[in-house]
């Protein structure tokens, strides 16, 4: 079969690659058309009951993570040249495109009573205009009177005052989000850089923009430094740049079709699926290696250009079917998680796994059919002698010092499974940021003075329309608010009882002892000055929050509360903590309180990113379980072929948890995807040796010799080639991208040597029973075994006869 497909294609190749080159042309044009994603959410089902309540929220109550905040910590706040400056800056800021509203010390208001028309009058603190010092003093002290801003708006105890600035939905789920965020940016340095202070700039809006844009500019330098780094080994390897050159294109082409795959299928980059494109490089260069060193090894031997083709796409193509196949599923088995941003990258990256195989098998035999046999520099890297006697060295390894082989695997096995006992699944919002970098410390900045800036949302539904404004409720709102504030984690909450008691407070003439809850006494006198009107006759900023903190009906009340990233392990149990009291406060009966905002999806996105991927490794397991024993119908193959690939992955393991590497959906990632790529080294190995089986009268210690010898340079070659290719990964700004690229070329690394050493190893270990099955012809089927035909009959024309 394999003889005639290699005919096939030497024989069609011109239509072949005109037909490769124009469906890249197509791919390149969807290619272009790529964008950015800054969903947070889509890493969980969208039938999931907290994505369901999620929604909802939204619903009722709009976007909850809109809102970027601006620090500072000065004890010059409120002398008249950084005061007037800032109130520029709210101004300038303001005036941004995108900025829907912003929540300030300038902007404050203040309710004030007015008897004769029996209301509270919503005015501005602060003048819209340049004040006094004296003046300013005045007005800063009955700002410090009123409650409602403390925590809020600043923290008294460390003099950082805070400027909340709300976004526009529309525009933070599109490109031109980064403008408005580098605008925001360089207004606030800019007032920082005039008053020698520096200003602190987080929330969501503003860390997903930056995300996004890392990812953005990571991908592009990741393909930069892969192809250029791939190129280099290449050339070292083969001398040739004519082999560097058809490999780079091969790479390049499956690039392009695995961007062009994210558009068709209607998926955005994301920080997973903008792996893939150095993945794509990475993963297609060692299909070239496979093809190229075949050729190079054939034609040493015979010097005949065509049919080194031919046994070379016969003997290789079922080397590298099988080995896309096992690092696809590797993959592709993410599709079959819950998660869909998992699902995303697993069906791109599995089904780019195999375009790039198909891409190499049109396009190197095509090209290398066109091209000149190949010279002796060429192929002088098969007698390198530093491999050569690194070879040998490990031969020896494996014949003379069988049982050290086996006592330094035990023990790093009994090492890892220790390690392994220390992993704990742990993931953070910035969790990848560099502690160093400006994002996590400026969110560390409002952890510190305002307690966070993650938005958690809790929802109270009375179950009765305007159930919110009863008495009764706002007393269980109020307590449920002080219960929170409790919380070293939690910042104040918000919600309409906060609303009620300013009310109150400007009703006792602004007494701070004054702010809150009414009781049954002054409720009724209180009553009808909370129809609250701006001087201008029209609902002020901050009747609209107050408004903005029940639904139209008021039958259900939102609580907002900013909390620090406390992480996917505490998170759950601060929330678990908190229900039993919640209970005790909201009699189940009568009201419905939910948990929801985007912490809590995090949460949820990062326990199934986890889960899906454990799943996944499982799955991937058994379907690569299942190619083994397809490929070598017998269990113990099955048996030797696992075993090298199982102890690097438990490694692995053993070292995350020794060095207290957190299990995170970047982390668990490693797993998945060595075990798809490890595998094809074992695969090359076995091929190999049940291709020189025969060849030596059924001799294993012969065939493992010269397996070890003849598979063993492609194999350190392809190593050398992945190793370098996931390092570039650990030079990211990302903490888990980075462990996920020297982690999985620790896993490579460890694959390469169990595959040289204990994989023939335990050939040897049980050469009587293999040479019994041989004999029996039932070690495997012979799924590549053809004897040689005439070119004549391929529809090919011989060289040597030819000649």
């Amino acid at each position: 079969m394999w003889q005639r497909l290699a005919g096939w294609v030497l024989k069609f190749r011109l239509p072949l690659l005109i037909l490769l080159l124009a469906g890249t042309a197509v791919m390149a044009y969807y290619a272009s058309k790529v964008e950015l994603s800054y969903e947070y959410a889509s890493a969980i089902p969208r039938d999931n009951p907290e994505f369901l309540t999620y929604q909802h929220f939204r619903e009722q109550f709009g976007e909850d993570g809109n809102m970027i905040v601006l620090g500072v910590q000065t004890d010059r706040f409120f002398t008249t040249g950084f005061f007037n400056d800032y109130v520029q800056l709210n101004k300038d800021i303001k005036s941004v495109p995108a900025v829907e509203n912003i929540l300030s010390v300038p902007v404050a208001v203040n309710l004030v009573k007015n008897d004769s028309t029996r209301r509270l009058a919503v005015a501005q603190l602060f003048p819209d205009r340049p004040l006094q010092q004296a003046q300013l003093d005045s007005l800063a002290g009955v700002f410090r009177s009123l409650p409602f801003y403390q925590g809020l708006l600043y923290n008294p105890g460390t003099k950082a005052y805070l400027m909340a600035i709300r976004i526009n939905k529309d525009v933070m789920n599109s490109a031109r989000r980064t403008g408005v965020v580098n605008k925001i940016m360089e207004l606030a340095d800019g007032f920082g850089a005039k008053h020698q202070t520096q200003v602190r700039l987080s929330g969501l809006p503003l860390i997903r923009t930056i995300l996004a844009n890392m990812v953005a500019d990571e991908m592009r330098l990741f393909l930069k430094l892969s192809f250029v780094l791939t190129a280099l080994i290449l050339f070292l390897f083969f001398r040739s740049f004519s082999a560097v050159l058809m490999s780079m294109i091969v790479v390049a082409i499956g690039v392009i079709w695995s961007v062009a795959t994210i558009v068709l299928c209607g998926y955005k980059i994301t920080l997973l699926t903008g792996l893939i494109p150095p993945l794509i490089v990475v993963i297609g260069i060692p299909n070239c290696v496979y093809f190229l060193n075949k050729y190079h090894t054939e034609y040493a031997k015979h010097s005949n250009k065509t049919r080194a083709l031919v046994r070379m796409i016969q003997k290789m193509g079922i080397v590298t079917l099988f080995t896309n196949i096992t690092a696809a599923i590797g993959f592709g088995v993410f599709y079959f998680t819950k998660s869909p941003l998992l699902k995303e990258f697993g069906v791109v990256a599995g089904a780019n796994i195999m375009f790039i195989f198909l891409i190499s098998f049109i396009f190197l035999p095509a090209v290398l059919s066109y091209l000149p046999p190949p010279h002796t520099r060429h192929t002088s890297y098969l007698d390198n002698p530093v491999f050569r006697k690194l070879l040998d060295g490990l031969t020896a390894l494996v014949f003379r010092y069988r049982p050290w082989v086996y006592l330094v695997t035990g023990i790093m096995v009994v090492l890892a499974i220790a390690g392994m006992l220390r992993l704990r699944p742990e993931a953070y919002m910035l969790d990848d940021i560099p502690k160093s970098d400006r994002l996590y410390t400026d969110l560390k900045f409002f952890e510190q003075h305002f307690k966070g800036v993650m938005p958690l949302e809790i929802t109270v539904d009375t179950k009765r329309k305007n159930g919110v404004i009863s008495l009764q409720s706002l007393n269980r709102l109020d307590e449920l608010t002080k219960l929170i504030a409790a919380q070293p984690d939690f910042a104040r909450p918000l919600s309409v009882a906060e609303g009620i008691k300013f009310a109150r407070q400007a009703y006792y003439n602004g007494d701070s002892t004054s702010y809150s809850v009414p009781n049954q006494f002054d409720i009724s006198f209180l009553a009808p000055y909370l129809r609250m009107k701006s001087a201008g006759g029209d609902n002020s900023t901050f009747t609209k929050l107050v408004a903005s903190f029940m639904d139209s009906t008021r039958q259900v009340a939102r609580l907002s509360v900013n909390m620090a990233d406390v992480g996917s392990r505490r998170l759950p149990a601060l929330l678990d903590s908190l229900r039993p009291r919640v209970n005790e406060i909201f009699d189940t009966a009568h009201y419905n309180v939910a948990f929801t905002g985007t912490s809590v999806i995090f949460l949820e996105g990062s326990r199934f990113i986890i889960n899906g991927l454990t799943e996944s490794i499982l799955l991937a397991f058994l379907l690569i379980i299942g190619c083994m024993l397809y490929l070598f119908r017998s269990w113990r193959m099955l048996l030797i072929s696992l075993i090298p690939n199982i102890i690097p992955l438990a490694v692995t393991a053993g070292v995350m948890g020794w060095l207290d590497i957190a299990l995170k959906p970047s982390t668990v990632l490693v797993f998945s995807v060595a075990l798809g790529i490890a595998i094809d080294v074992t695969i090359r190995f076995l091929v190999n040796f049940k291709q020189e089986l025969p060849q030596h009268n059924l001799d294993i210690s012969a065939t493992v010799k010269q397996t070890i010898h003849e598979t063993g340079l492609s194999i350190i070659y392809t190593s050398m080639i992945l190793f370098a290719g996931f390092m570039i990964f650990s030079f990211s700004e990302f903490g888990g991208t980075k462990s996920l690229g020297w982690l999985t070329s620790l896993t490579l690394v460890m694959a390469m040597v169990t595959n040289l050493t204990i994989l023939p190893a335990l050939l040897l270990w049980m050469e009587k029973a293999l040479i019994k099955k041989a004999k029996k012809k039932e070690l495997w089927t012979p799924l590549d075994e053809e004897p040689d035909v005439e070119m004549s009959k391929l529809g090919l024309e011989d060289e040597a006869e030819k000649a």
